[in-house]
């Protein structure tokens, strides 16, 4: 298969944050959904296999069904998990103003070669995890404001980017079917070099079911996730699945970690087989969120018959506090168009 280049028009970058260490907290255990669910730029080509195995559901994806898709498929997976780092060029960085392995930025950028205006991302102020942040308070009569007060989303009590003035969050949205083919992604600035012990983010989620509950963001098997390369392999890391190694809730948000004992798990696209359960080996070359999950699952397009999703299908997701290696990022470039 010929290697995927198109060219993608990215947003300038606005100068680069700084985060604080997070505090690592005691694992916690839940019972989670284990199974993988591929990207936009897999769904053109695996339309078949989503109607044989519906991974957005957050089923067990087993070496029995691997096996019974074939080699050829496997290998068109593989291939377009690799083409989606290409599909996105990577963002130029001034090594004299962004020394290399050092994680201070999330660049928003949407993937829509096609132009169908379905995706956004971008950091927007205001709707953010809210660390410390001043609430104004009514007078008697409702007239103006009587006196203040400090509020923190206990989800983000340990730890948040501390240059973060303006509580911006990161808005991630896909509107429509899920196989457009379009995304709502960024890039994480400077993590090339780095060897991975720790990734995660805040996500806006609350209520019963936690993370798998039908409130608040999307938070699936495949949206948003990362897509990790190193200099041995390819890796995704879904907001479902693989198993999260502490989970942390609160009001309205929900801190999502994996790298137990520095060690993060993943999804391999390159092992033999793919698609299994792996430690993310080698030095980090890139890494992404990708959001690319919308509001409709169709088994057959056109017309779109909607098999549903996830109980949260509704094609957005509120980041904050994005976590690499215990670096948090929590502002950037507001992009939106």
């Amino acid at each position: 298969m010929k290697r995927l280049r198109l060219n993608a028009v990215s947003p300038t970058r606005d100068d680069a944050t700084s985060g604080q260490k997070s505090p690592r907290k005691k694992p916690l255990t839940r019972t989670v959904w284990m199974a993988p669910a591929l990207g936009v730029a897999l769904a053109a080509v695996m339309l078949a296999l989503f109607s044989i195995v519906d991974l957005s559901h957050g089923q067990t994806l087993s070496t029995t069904t691997v096996q019974s898709t074939g080699a050829s498929t496997l290998q068109t997976v593989a291939q377009f998990s690799q083409a989606l780092m290409s599909l996105l060029p990577e963002l130029p960085i001034d090594p004299t103003t962004d020394p290399p392995g050092n994680f201070t930025n999330a660049i928003p950028r949407d993937f829509d070669p096609g132009k169908t205006n379905l995706v956004q991302a971008s950091w927007l102020s205001g709707i953010g995890c809210p660390t410390g942040a001043t609430i104004a308070l009514p007078n008697a009569d409702f007239t103006g404001v009587g006196g203040f007060t400090t509020y923190t989303d206990p989800a983000c009590l340990t730890g948040s980017d501390p240059k973060n003035q303006r509580n911006q969050g990161l808005l991630l949205v896909k509107t429509g079917p899920n196989v457009n083919f379009a995304a709502a992604t960024a890039e994480l600035i400077n993590v090339k070099g780095i060897t991975l012990t720790e990734l995660g983010y805040d996500i806006r989620k609350f209520g019963l079911g936690t993370y798998s509950g039908p409130q608040g963001s999307h938070c699936g098997a495949g949206a948003p996730r990362f897509n990790i390369l190193t200099t041995t392999n390819s890796y995704f890391l879904g907001c479902s699945s693989p198993p999260r190694d502490l989970e942390n809730d609160g009001d309205g948000w929900i801190r999502l970690r994996w790298g137990l004992g520095g060690v993060v798990t993943a999804y391999c696209t390159t092992c033999a087989p793919p698609f299994t359960l792996q430690p993310v080996m080698g030095t980090i070359q890139r890494i992404q969120i990708v959001f690319d999950e919308g509001y409709l699952t169709p088994v057959a397009f056109p017309p779109p018959i909607n098999t549903g999703g996830g109980p949260d299908e509704f094609g957005a997701a509120i980041l904050d506090n994005i976590d690499v290696n215990g670096t948090l990022v929590g502002r950037g470039p507001v992009t939106a168009n």
